[in-house]
């Protein structure tokens, strides 16, 4: 039998179309390969039932309800007689209005209520509302003491008037720089319920009344635009803002209701008995309503100008301002030690240390016993016999751009305070404050005295005033930030030392986005002393959640709290301070920790004045207050955040400290200290991270100039200026201003010429730069700012 061919298509035969499924698989091939298997649908013990339509709905309406009952149970409860009183800080946004006046008008509204004081409010209990009310008045003109109130108070009653207090003429001005700055100041740290009030409204003609109140609506848009404008001249009015004080929503500061925090009503200092250091060390009993979460006596408290403390013990005590004379709070009948209750009492065992800093180990870094493969590579290298000398800190990849004879190392390593490649404009620094002192004729002491009184008194007067060397070191700041801003990142090579001494911690990048940097490189001795997490986000979390679910003090209650290791210097500055608040703060776990804070930062509009990196500022993060000189960079996506040298005004940038740990969201300001001792903000922001690991990259930029161009190569010139220097540079790209590519081919002669190929025909009128980078660490700069730093600016602040 013969085989039947089997029919072959001929050449003009089309095959089939194939049937585009897409990116996914069709069905047809998804049932080839399950070849009959059918998956479980479910696996489930508990039969889900399905609502209804009517059932939904009515589901709905049922939670809507309780949300409902929740929010008018917590505003019903505040102030009355089993919740702190409601907490109303009175600030005046022009120094000369009378706030003791305001405080009368609120105390005398209603002639059933009961008033008492204590040493820092004023209480009224209406029992017609059902409320209780705490009118605190912050110190005026004490910035720090302002803010520091602001953060505990429930509501806050900004007060302008309409008149001037001393000759009683109308004001035209609605905020004075008193006023702008604390309200500026008070909104960026986060504002709790707002008031607005007018004074002395009824002295205007009843025409001009309110187009007035719209004067300051208007002006205060801005900063507060839902609140409309109350009048306060009778105590009616008075009643009428403590009746909106304890009605309308509050709002909800995060920062502030994720921590316990306490306002001291009483108090007292005792000195410890075992102290052998000459009594400078005892207990500070503060006394008050707690508020926020529940507090633990094993953790940490913070006093804002003290620090960090450690508890012994907290009492629970009567309330001594009860809405009624037979109202007092449950439980209080049942005392322990007469009027006090002990609700906690320390373990030594399980409270929280003060220790805010790693000990490093030296030995850390150290390889231990080494192996059989680095001991045959060790031999192998001592066989071929191949020495070089490096810098100190060059890593294996850095060595390689050296060539096998000897490198040139230095005895000194670059200071870090130093700006970099800063040295001929510091020159010319020098040489523009000669030239404008030879034209103000300040070097001729002569000269200068020839300008007499008679002929130009109020000339003269001005010139006391004024600081002509603070004048010229601002006139060479501007200069030299307005030069970075033009030239970004450019410097000149030294012809006095090598380029190679000079730039050998920095190093070429390929791509400045996608290069790889390894974090843990180089690090200073100070990453040795602060803590990191694995992960800051999930530790974030779990602190939130156990603070939550805490039993041990609820707040609520009048409290006293035993702060023990309080240096009797620092309570003799706040007795001998006025009205300066005591705020205590219930810090999270950790948060007393040293680590790296990086700072989101933005210029406000007061100042002009460019701000230099590592230049000395005080931040308050929170409920913190310190001083450190933070290094900036800018706010990308990216892995690597490029140095900046100045924070520009206009601009948005990330500063970076060492600081304690302070689990965000967190407010933060940032206040420039002026010589006369005045405070300036010169920006705000939040807590963008704590990350060590965050690359703040330093550029510098050489540039050179053609000399020769043929088509694709050019002889360069005055990038470099030997031969040396060119050739451990060769293995860096450069870049033209024209956008061209290139690299270097050989160095020509001795001097510095260099043949470089480019990506393209090159312009003689282009520049050529090279880009060298390296990693910037910021300084231990960190000093929490005292009472006692804060007393002496007050000081110097009032004698001015």
């Amino acid at each position: 039998m013969t085989k039947q061919e089997a029919h072959r298509p001929g050449i003009f035969k089309k095959p089939n179309k194939v049937h585009k499924t897409g990116r996914h698989r069709s069905k047809g091939s998804i049932s080839n390969d399950a070849k009959g298997r059918i998956s479980v649908k479910a696996l489930s013990k508990h039969v889900k039932k399905e609502l209804g339509k009517e059932a939904r709905r009515h589901q709905l309406q049922q939670i809507r309800s309780n949300k409902r009952e929740e929010v008018l149970k917590k505003k019903r409860s505040l102030g009355g007689a089993q919740s702190p009183p409601i907490s109303i800080a009175v600030i005046a946004l022009q120094e000369d209005v009378n706030i003791d006046s305001i405080v009368n008008l609120l105390t005398s509204a209603d002639e059933e209520a009961i008033i008492s004081n204590s040493s820092c409010a004023t209480h009224i209990s209406i029992p017609r509302f059902k409320q209780r009310f705490s009118i605190i008045v912050p110190p005026t003109g004490n910035i720090f003491g302002t803010l520091d109130l602001t953060k505990v108070v429930n509501t806050v009653l900004f007060v302008t008037s309409a008149v001037n207090e001393s000759d009683k003429s109308q004001r035209n001005d609605v905020l004075d720089l008193w006023g702008e700055e604390i309200i500026q100041s008070v909104i960026s740290q986060g504002l709790a319920t707002p008031i607005i009030a007018a004074a002395n409204v009824e002295c205007l003609p009843p025409k001009k009344r309110q187009e007035y109140k719209q004067h300051v609506q208007k002006k205060l848009f801005k900063w507060i635009p839902e609140e409309k404008v109350m009048t306060i001249d009778k105590p009616a009015d008075g009643l009428n803002i403590l009746r909106r004080a304890g009605s309308q929503k509050q709002r909800n500061v995060i920062y502030r209701n994720k921590r316990s925090y306490l306002m001291a009503e009483n108090v007292k200092f005792n000195l410890d008995e075992n102290d052998t250091l000459a009594n400078n060390f005892g207990t500070l009993e503060v006394s008050g309503y707690l508020q926020g979460l529940p507090l633990s006596v094993n953790g940490l408290v913070h006093i804002p100008g003290f620090g960090d403390y450690q508890m012994s013990r907290i009492e629970e005590t009567k309330d001594p301002f009860p809405l009624g004379p037979e109202k007092v709070l449950p439980g209080t009948d049942v005392q322990m030690d007469g009027e006090t209750k002990v609700l906690a009492v320390a373990n030594p065992e399980e409270q929280e240390s003060l220790e805010s800093e790693n000990i490093p180990d030296p030995m850390d870094a150290e390889q231990t016993w080494p192996t059989d493969e680095e001991i045959a590579t060790a031999e192998m290298r001592q066989k071929q016999k191949i020495i070089k000398r490096v810098p100190k800190g060059t890593s294996e990849y850095q060595a390689a751009w050296i060539p096998d004879e000897d490198g040139e190392g230095i005895d000194e390593e670059d200071d870090e305070d130093v700006e970099e490649g800063d040295e001929d404009m510091a020159m010319d620094g020098m040489e523009a404050k000669s030239d404008e002192e030879s034209e103000l004729g300040i070097d001729d002491k002569e000269e200068y005295e020839t300008i007499t009184i008679s002929e130009a008194p109020d000339e003269q007067k001005y010139d006391e005033k004024m600081d002509l060397y603070e004048e010229r070191q601002a006139m060479v700041k501007f200069k030299e930030a307005k030069l970075d801003s033009q030239f970004p990142d450019e410097v000149d090579t030294p012809q006095d030392i090598n380029a190679r001494d000079r730039f050998q911690k920095y190093r070429g990048l390929e791509s400045f986005r996608t290069t790889v940097w390894d974090k843990k490189e180089n690090l200073p001795f100070d990453y040795g002393k602060i803590f990191q997490f694995e992960n800051f986000d999930r530790t974030r979390r779990r602190i939130f959640r156990q603070r939550e679910d805490l039993t041990d003090v609820q707040p609520g209650s009048y409290v006293t709290i035993y702060i023990k290791g309080v240096s009797k210097e620092l309570f003799d500055a706040y007795r001998t301070s006025h009205n300066q608040p005591l705020i205590v703060f219930g810090i999270l776990e950790n948060e007393h920790k040293m680590s790296v804070l990086n700072f989101l930062l933005k210029r406000t509009g007061n100042s002009d004045m460019p701000i230099k990196s590592k230049e000395r500022l005080i931040f308050q993060c929170g409920f913190r207050r310190f001083t450190a000189s933070p290094i900036f960079s800018d706010h990308t996506n990216g892995n690597k955040h490029k140095y900046q040298r100045y924070f520009q005004p206009n601009s948005t940038m990330v500063g970076t400290v060492f600081a304690p740990i302070t689990f965000p969201p967190c407010p933060v300001l940032c206040y420039l200290e002026k010589k006369d001792g005045s405070l300036e903000l010169v920006a705000t922001g939040n807590l963008l991270s704590v990350n060590p690991d965050r690359l703040v990259i330093k550029r510098v930029v050489l540039s050179g100039h053609p000399f020769k161009v043929h088509k694709r190569s050019a002889v360069i010139r005055f990038m470099f200026f030997n031969r040396e220097d060119i050739l451990w540079f060769k293995p860096v790209k450069l870049r033209t201003k024209y956008g061209r590519k290139g690299h270097i081919k050989e160095p020509l002669g001795t001097h510095g010429h260099m043949k470089c190929i480019f990506d393209g025909q090159l312009k003689s009128q282009d520049t050529i730069l090279m880009n060298l980078y390296k990693r910037v660490f910021p300084k231990w700069t960190y000093e929490p700012l005292l009472i006692t730093m804060s007393l002496k600016e007050s000081s110097d602040m009032k004698m001015e």
